[in-house]
């Protein structure tokens, strides 16, 4: 905002002069003057335990630290953040790999992944009815889910590998905390449910575990996304941004009582519960991202395991056609932060 300055009269004599020139000479004074304030990025996160941590760097200052002007964005349903950040109202967000394929397309300001936070080690879950003890039992069943998104994608690998497919099942399309309560309700025999929803698909009678992510190293990456807009015009920003996430990592390490509270109070969980997220959450460390991003032959590496999740999807129906996979990874600011940390 820029301010006028008003300069005393020297005399009554000189009023009419000085008024003329103070009021001339003021926006040019002010507009050398004025201080910078640039607007600041908006991230998006939602429910996950592995994008819980970002609320640390927003209590512990570490944006500041790392010269990251952020201001983070919380979305109780998931699906809302990735169509914000894909009609351009988000600048980045915290999605899996398989749904910033599937937004690709589509968003105005386009989708890279520039970090990966976690996979999903458990946090994952198709939950079952007490009477349904293989994935065969499934046949027929109602199944609650979101479709599109992460559960789903785990429930069609888990039918694939038993020799059936999504058509076998009747898919019950719901927002995930809405598919956790329609499950507990008895209005659906099975349901997907990521942390922290699956614990109350567990407080239905007889309840209980048939299918994890952790069956399936790699298949859900939760990464980093920002636009290629703000890549273009803002790479320093981006790059602050990465620097912030290793520095929540390290304040995690060497605060864990304190990292603790901070993510409980966020997600909205009690100090036991984040104990089971977290056994559920595997973080990345430097070396695992620089892995993720490079080229290789199986789930681990990123490139790869978005070729397969765009083949389940086009198979699927959920986009007419894959994306162009190459331009929705961006590796250069985790290469940035290793040769400065090396």
């Amino acid at each position: 905002m820029k301010f006028k300055r008003l300069f005393s009269l020297v005399s009554v004599f000189l009023c009419t002069l000085i008024i003329t020139i103070s009021c001339t000479q003021a926006p040019q004074q002010t507009s050398t003057n004025a201080p910078s304030n640039p607007k600041p990025i908006v991230i998006g996160y939602s429910s996950w335990a592995g994008w819980w941590p970002w609320a640390i760097a927003e209590k512990e200052g570490l944006f500041e630290k790392n010269g990251a002007n952020v201001q983070l964005k919380w979305f109780d349903g998931y699906i809302e953040s990735m169509e914000a950040f894909a009609a351009g109202q988000l600048d980045g967000n915290c999605q899996t790999l398989n749904d910033t394929i599937s937004f690709a397309a589509d968003a105005v300001n386009g989708q890279v992944a520039v970090l990966v936070n976690d996979n999903s080690a458990g946090n994952d879950k198709i939950i079952v009815s007490a009477e349904i003890n293989t994935i065969q039992d499934l046949k027929g069943k109602k199944v609650a889910i979101e479709e599109g998104v992460v559960n789903d994608f785990l429930l069609t690998l888990a039918l694939k590998d038993n020799g059936m497919s999504r058509s076998d099942v009747e898919i019950v399309p719901l927002e995930t905390g809405a598919a956790a309560a329609a499950f507990v309700a008895g209005k659906a025999d099975a349901v997907g449910a990521f942390a922290p929803f699956w614990l109350i698909a567990l407080q239905r009678e007889g309840s209980k575990e048939l299918i994890t992510s952790a069956e399936y190293p790699g298949a859900i990456p939760d990464l980093l996304v920002v636009s290629k807009k703000l890549i273009n015009e803002q790479p320093g920003q981006v790059q602050a941004l990465v620097n912030t996430w290793f520095d929540i990592l390290q304040f995690m390490a060497d605060n864990p009582k304190q990292a603790d509270e901070i993510i409980a109070k966020r997600a909205g969980v009690t100090p036991k519960e984040l104990e089971q997220f977290k056994a559920g959450t595997r973080f990345f460390t430097l070396q695992d991202n620089l892995e993720a991003f490079s080229p290789g032959d199986n789930m681990k590496h990123m490139p790869f395991a978005a070729e397969r999740m765009a083949d389940f999807m086009v198979g699927v129906g959920f986009i007419p056609e894959a994306p162009d996979l190459k331009a929705i990874f961006d590796d250069r600011f985790i290469k940035a932060y290793a040769a400065e940390n090396s």
